[in-house]
């Protein structure tokens, strides 16, 4: 079977580049048994496609159906160099599977001594007994066993059992790998299973749901009268916006298209928009999570500009960038407008850049207008504050476009920062920086 599992297992990084590259191919989906790519890759050995897996977006903590993740797969097979790049990323150390084992419980098994005692030093208990009564030291051999006891002692550990009963799985972290069949050019809006809309706006209802075992949101478009152009040209735009190749992009992974429905369909994340966190929320975004926030949106931009042609129609703000767990940002493909959605009106001015207001569409360099769309986000996550709120979205516009408004850099903010949002807003578009010439500096100041 030659497919994106098989190259995995095979260690093929051609192959596996190659399918990485097509946008549409969701690198966190599972095989028959929801081994995702990640879990084959680590079972097997595979460090470089390792890397370029977590790279691109792969979750470490996803579980196949028996709830191994790719850390189980890893200490099984005793590959010490995945284990430390998956600890690294955050893996769960303490995961258990549907055995009740734990990753430390398969390096005990195996008797790979140094992989138990990289868990150990990185969290692991030795005191989890599995479904039988056994802890990772039960299996381990004497020396093994004594030593990593040691360790764990010296750590602070608490050396008492924890029984299977009362071992609490992580839930909150580790996801199912996604069955790849999910994903259809049209699905029947009543597959959908809409729960309640959770957001309104001039361009459509948001509505959460489930469509399978995945919880999603569904965007159904307002429009006065759906055509046969209107329903073609929605079917032909939306194949732009299947993107799970990234992980700062958020793809839609299906269409109604309907005579009666349009409606986007998108994977639900569970924070929540960025300007839901920075203005009603109690999440703290301090200067070091500001910057990892910037280096998300600033990846998945970049990414969307390395396209040709560029998706046209995406305009840059704090409303289309969501928040999964982990805290990371992704830029909304379900908020893209399409075509025939009020062709020449614009939203939410207060982010866009000034020359966006004034000229025709064909007459603006994209990359340079998202470049001031990204440093007025710089500008909302370090003030806190909505881009001129007292302001109607027609008269913030026409003061944009016309008597030169900006925002007023806040006083006491990070002087790298102040820099940063500067240069991005460059009253010149051709002046403004490229964001492949500004993710070193952003990675910079997140040391």
């Amino acid at each position: 079977m030659n497919d994106i599992f098989t190259h995995c297992k095979d260690g093929n990084m051609v192959a596996v580049k190659v399918w990485l590259d097509n946008t549409e191919n969701d690198l966190n989906q599972g095989d028959d048994h929801l081994f995702s790519p990640l879990h084959w890759a680590s079972r097997e050995g595979h460090l470089h496609i390792v890397d370029i897996l977590i790279n691109r977006g792969a979750r470490v903590n996803s579980a196949n159906m028996g709830d191994d993740t790719p850390l189980h797969n890893a200490a099984q097979m005793g590959h010490l160099e995945i284990m430390k790049k998956l600890i690294k990323q955050k893996a769960d150390v303490n995961a258990i599977n549907e055995h009740g084992n734990t990753p430390l419980h398969y390096a005990c098994f195996g008797q790979f001594a140094v992989c138990a005692e990289e868990l150990v030093a990185n969290g692991g208990l030795v005191t989890i007994c599995n479904k039988y009564g056994q802890t990772p030291l039960s299996r381990a051999r004497p020396q093994l066993s004594r030593k990593l006891k040691d360790l764990a002692s010296t750590l602070g550990q608490d050396m008492n059992d924890v029984q299977y009963k009362n071992v609490v799985s992580i839930g909150t972290t580790r996801t199912r790998a996604k069955n790849g069949t999910l994903k259809h050019e049209n699905v029947d809006l009543r597959q959908l299973n809409l729960k309640g809309k959770i957001a309104s706006s001039h361009s459509g209802e948001t509505w959460r749901g489930r469509w399978g075992q995945q919880e999603i949101v569904a965007k159904i478009l307002k429009i006065r009268e759906i055509t046969s152009r209107k329903s073609r040209e929605f079917h032909e735009e939306y194949l732009r916006l299947r993107i799970f190749s990234h992980p700062n992009v958020l793809p839609v992974m299906g269409i109604v298209n309907t005579p009666k429905t349009l409606a986007t369909v998108s994977p639900h994340v569970s924070v929540g928009s960025l300007y839901n966190v920075l203005h009603e929320s109690t999440v703290t975004v301090d200067h070091f999570r500001a910057v990892l926030f910037a280096t998300n949106i600033a990846n998945g931009i970049s990414f969307l500009h390395s396209l040709d042609p560029i998706i046209p129609r995406l305009h840059i703000n704090s409303k289309h960038i969501m928040i999964e767990d982990g805290m990371n940002c992704r830029i909304n493909m379900g908020d893209v407008k399409f075509s025939f959605q009020e062709p020449g009106k614009l939203y939410n001015p207060a982010w866009m850049a000034p020359e966006v207001l004034q000229r025709k569409h064909e007459e603006i360099n994209r990359k340079s207008a998202d470049m001031w769309s990204f440093s007025i986000l710089l500008w909302e996550m370090v003030s806190r504050e909505v881009p001129f709120s007292d302001l109607s979205n027609m008269e913030c516009g026409m003061r944009i476009a016309l008597e030169g408004m900006r925002v007023s850099i806040p006083p006491g903010i990070s002087p790298h920062i102040c820099k940063l949002m500067k240069i991005c807003m460059n009253e010149d578009a051709a002046k403004r920086p490229k964001f492949d010439m500004i993710l070193p500096i952003l990675q910079k100041m997140s040391i």
